[in-house]
């Protein structure tokens, strides 16, 4: 009588987001700007106007927004970076590195413009209103010639998404702008990270294919 053998135990492989050369990961940037967006933006929006939910510090709404823009930037920018060592294609390479550049000339026309507008209009204000807008004015108009180049659908949608809702946002008033910077900016970011995880999935999928 013979004994048979025990079934052999089935493999289980778990998917996890692979990255095909000169592929960029943007999770780590979209979490930073959401953040920026969730708490720069939703600390001003519950502080502001003339009855306010919550009385905040003046200061502590930009210095959440300009430290989640900034940590964001960097991981941008280290993204493009990481991208660019295992890129082969010279074109890519100069591309990558045109668009980096341009994320330090965005916001360094968009501080000129803003500074010249409030001293020429007298009215230091304003800032208050289009640094928020302008701000994701720039970066979205930066995700959607990344998106462009890196033939990423996702970070362009994302970019016109941005571009199209913080300038439409200035329609809302003083006020009005924050609530709208924060639910349709935030929101957007908190989507396009979960996206991103199943659109690098399926990259890594067909690059093993």
């Amino acid at each position: 009588m013979s004994v048979a053998a025990p079934p052999a135990p089935i493999a289980t492989t778990t998917v996890t987001p692979t990255r095909t050369p000169g592929e960029v990961d943007n999770r780590p940037t979209y979490i930073s700007f959401g953040l920026a967006y969730l708490l720069g933006h939703g600390t001003a929006a519950i502080s502001a106007g003339d009855e306010p939910l919550l009385g905040l510090p003046g200061w502590l709404p930009m210095t959440l927004l300009g430290a989640g823009l900034a940590v964001g930037t960097v991981q941008a920018t280290l993204a493009a970076t990481r991208a660019q060592r295992t890129a082969t294609d010279p074109d890519e390479l100069l591309s990558g590195k045109l668009l980096g550049a341009a994320w330090v000339t965005g916001f360094v026309a968009l501080f000129l413009a803003i500074t010249g507008l409030t001293s020429t209009l007298d009215n230091p204000d304003l800032q208050t209103m289009l640094w928020p807008t302008g701000s994701g004015l720039i970066v979205g108009l930066l995700y959607i010639a990344e998106g462009a180049q890196r033939r990423n659908l996702l970070h362009y949608s994302l970019g016109t998404w941005l571009a199209l809702t913080s300038t439409a946002a200035l329609l809302t008033g003083s006020t009005g702008l924050y609530w709208v910077l924060t639910l349709a900016g935030g929101g957007a970011y908190a989507l396009a990270t979960a996206l991103e995880h199943r659109r690098l999935t399926i990259t890594g999928d067909h690059a093993h294919r």
